[in-house]
């Protein structure tokens, strides 16, 4: 039996002053987002949701999503440049596997990866 989970789609962050988030996602991500009302915004990143809602709380203890990238380190260093505060600094977990944290300036935790053993089909 197939798993009824057909995959990720969307993770969605607080932004509690959403111009301001909308403006640093945008900054940080270099594309604009493709649905942009008041009450939602939502970036298409690599086929995946990362919206913004300014009716969300930033959540401790919340799952941590985590974007795949190829250059963690340089993906790392441009988030801390952008007022991004380091959780987790990049580290191998095993097997050629890095990831790090950060926590926007909007107390929401983003986690990026990169996994050379796992590909988009």
């Amino acid at each position: 039996m197939a798993s009824p989970l057909l995959g990720l789609r969307t993770t969605i962050y607080a932004a509690p002053d959403l111009e301001q988030t909308k403006a640093w996602y945008t900054g940080f991500l270099g594309i604009a987002p493709y649905f942009d009302e008041p009450f939602y915004v939502g970036y298409n990143v690599g086929g995946y949701e990362l919206g913004l809602d300014p009716h969300l709380a930033p959540a401790l203890g919340s799952p941590v999503t985590y974007w795949g990238v190829e250059h963690i380190n340089e993906v790392y260093q441009s988030l801390l440049e952008k007022g991004a505060k380091s959780l987790e600094e990049p580290q191998e977990v095993g097997g050629g596997i890095f990831v790090a944290t950060v926590q926007d300036p909007f107390g929401n935790t983003l986690g990026i990866i990169y996994n050379p053993h796992f590909r988009l089909e």
